[in-house]
């Protein structure tokens, strides 16, 4: 059964008991996901805390001009969610888009609160889960201001080790904000080394 993937996810953090893993699973939905599938479009309140058992998923912003911009991929064993939105009830300004034909698990707001008041190793392992995102994303920013273009590209690498394979260049490219030609060049070029 797949819950029990994401109870060895929590077993990482603070392990959990019989009752917090039963009330866990009554709270939890599974879903397949197809590929192009979205799980929130802009506009839409995000809804859930998703856990990816297989597939793989992007977030991502749409500017004026149309141009997809990556801001997170999530594979197996990895959350997912557009966390404003989740939490302030307002309507998303991303995207969350299956790439591969996805399973998950989710969680509803409601239902998160409800294991955050009652049981609260929930609120440690999230608070744990979100603050290591927080902390990606500090660094992501500080390489984007002060990181060359093969720098953030082997960190990509470093970051998403089996992703490299599994993405096309156009989508690790917009994560990385240069163009798939750039980075076809930065591929070569580490090829040589």
């Amino acid at each position: 059964m797949n819950i029990n993937k994401l109870i060895s996810h929590f077993n990482h953090y603070l392990p959990l008991d019989s009752t917090e893993t039963q009330e866990l699973s009554n709270r939890i939905v599974e879903k397949n996901i197809k590929r192009r599938q979205f799980i929130l479009q802009e506009n839409d309140v995000c809804k859930h805390y998703t856990f990816v058992i297989s597939g793989l998923f992007k977030m991502y912003a749409v500017d004026q001009n149309g141009t997809e911009h990556n801001i997170q991929f999530a594979s197996e064993n990895e959350w997912i969610t557009n966390i404003s939105s989740f939490h302030s009830d307002q309507p998303s300004r991303l995207y969350i888009e299956a790439m591969e034909p996805s399973v998950v698990l989710q969680i509803e707001k409601t239902n998160l609160l409800y294991l955050y008041t009652h049981f609260p190793k929930f609120d440690r392992n999230f608070r744990v889960i979100i603050e290591n995102k927080f902390i990606e994303l500090e660094n992501r920013v500080l390489q984007n201001i002060s990181s060359t273009a093969e720098e953030r590209y082997q960190t990509f690498l470093t970051q998403y080790p089996k992703l490299s394979n599994r993405l096309p260049n156009t989508q690790i490219a917009s994560y990385l904000g240069i163009t798939p030609e750039f980075l076809s060049k930065i591929r070569k070029n580490a090829a040589k080394k």
